[in-house]
């Protein structure tokens, strides 16, 4: 089975066709898919479209561009949502220092309670992370001390020193069409470093389209060119891949009966 492991479908490049691009994502061989939270204020549109289809699950979260919007954001709030049906992650959350959307302490302190929220809650927490390697390492490392929870490093394509200390906490990393980018070396060069039973991978639709697709909205169905990459940046045939990736998958979302 292929699995999307990163969508964000409620957003409003969809809109016009959003089923059609559903459709299209099964008939390329996508048969789960998880719809991301990027803001709590956004989040009942997120968990429709996961309602509305069998599927496709969803978290809940706030991104780090949008930590501003809610400074004062609780675990409560968190855990009250996460326990809606088909509720399956936290995040996605963490810390981006490139765009510095939100104020840098801010951001952590939101990232801060959605850690808090993964632990009381057993689910996976949704990392983004963005030139901000040594203080996500910091704060990952201080969260996990104050008590374990499982963590993805989703469309990773920060360094290898970050990678290290995530992994030495167990993390999770999703692979993206970045990995299909011609001047992305150092990001696959991370990619055969990583736990190779613990490695996931997604579009991040409806950005980051992969090669030779670049440029155009990205969408599930273009899934199989991010497998692929991986597999050859591996060394794994596409079978191997795709079963490695499968069981990784359930192996953090284990909220999701596996079929």
């Amino acid at each position: 089975m292929l699995i999307d492991s990163h969508v964000n479908l409620h957003a409003p490049q969809f809109d016009a066709d959003r089923e059609a691009v559903i459709d299209r994502a099964r008939k390329a061989g996508v048969g789960l898919m998880i719809n991301i939270g990027d803001k709590v204020s956004g989040f009942d549109a997120v968990h429709a479209v996961a309602m509305a289809h069998p599927d496709i699950w969803c978290t809940v979260g706030t991104h780090p561009h949008e930590a501003k919007e809610n400074p004062g954001l609780d675990v409560r709030t968190l855990c009250d949502l996460a326990a809606r049906p088909k509720v399956v992650g936290i995040g996605e959350t963490g810390l981006d220092f490139h765009y510095d959307l939100s104020p840098r302490d801010i951001q952590a302190k939101v990232f801060r309670v959605h850690a808090a929220a993964a632990r009381e809650t057993g689910l996976p927490l949704v990392v983004h992370t963005r030139e901000a390697d040594d203080a996500m390492a910091a704060i990952l490392e201080e969260e996990h001390a104050a008590g374990p929870f499982k963590l993805l490093m989703h469309c990773y394509t920060s360094g290898p020193e970050l990678a290290r200390r995530a992994a030495a906490l167990g993390a999770w990393f999703s692979v993206s069409g970045i990995a299909t980018f011609k001047g992305a070396e150092e990001v696959r060069a991370v990619i055969r470093d990583m736990p190779a039973d613990r490695i996931i991978v997604e579009t991040d639709c409806p950005y980051l389209a992969p090669a030779p697709l670049r440029g155009r909205r990205n969408e599930p169905a273009f899934l199989p060119y991010v497998l692929d990459a991986l597999a050859k940046t591996r060394g794994w045939s596409l079978a191997d891949a795709e079963a490695r990736t499968e069981d990784a998958f359930f192996a953090l979302f284990d909220a999701i009966p596996r079929p």
